[in-house]
């Protein structure tokens, strides 16, 4: 879709002297291997969004559990149980065709992130996937991540958008509910009124 006066940038040297050069720390705190530092950041994560590519295009993946659920095995590699989701399987599959992740770890009331960039592979190893248990449900896969890349983003982001601040959060009722997306999305096949029900319902038995 043209845009009237519109003006893209077509090449990385046009891009590079619109921003100018990166800020001297910007790049110092990019390294190959967890430091302590960032290890704390991510055993103290509830939060993380994973991204991939694959031949259908790419996805982002929100993966939550308690603190420490992403498993630190060494300072160059991360171990994430694939928790129960409703079997699309998305990242799954882009990641047997493109084994390159990004991941991005949020810890609540802290706005610095993390980002990590590696490679991903799914091992369904029993031993490892019996230790990631929870109430006695295992989880099907664990991915294991080796760590390519790890910086922290400065907290402008998160600063910006007012993430962790309870005077602007939404009342829940103001916007659509997860039946109502349904029911538009699927032009009235699925969700309503009965699908929020089931879904108060099932969402709570079913996390794991």
């Amino acid at each position: 879709m043209s845009q009237t006066g519109s003006r893209p940038v077509a090449d990385l040297a046009a891009l590079e002297a619109l921003y100018g050069e990166p800020a001297a720390p910007s790049i110092a705190k990019e390294v190959p291997a967890l430091t302590p530092g960032y290890r704390a950041l991510i055993e103290a994560s509830p939060f993380f969004v994973l991204a991939t590519s694959g031949p259908d295009g790419l996805d982002a993946s929100p993966r939550g559990d308690q603190p420490g659920f992403v498993r630190v095995a060494d300072d160059r590699t991360l171990l994430i149980p694939d928790r129960r989701g409703n079997n699309r399987i998305d990242s799954l599959r882009n990641i047997l065709a493109d084994p390159r992740v990004g991941l991005l770890f949020l810890v609540p009331g802290l706005n610095e992130t993390l980002r990590v960039n590696g490679r991903a592979v799914i091992d369904t190893d029993p031993a490892l996937c019996e230790s990631f248990a929870v109430d006695g449900k295992v989880p099907k896969s664990v991915l294991v991540v080796s760590i390519e890349a790890v910086f922290f983003q400065c907290a402008r982001a998160l600063l910006r958008s007012r993430l962790w601040d309870p005077a602007v959060q939404i009342e829940r009722r103001s916007l659509p509910s997860a039946g109502a997306l349904m029911a538009e999305a699927s032009a009235g096949r699925e969700g309503g009124d009965a699908y929020d029900r089931s879904l108060a319902e099932r969402i709570p038995k079913t996390l794991y």
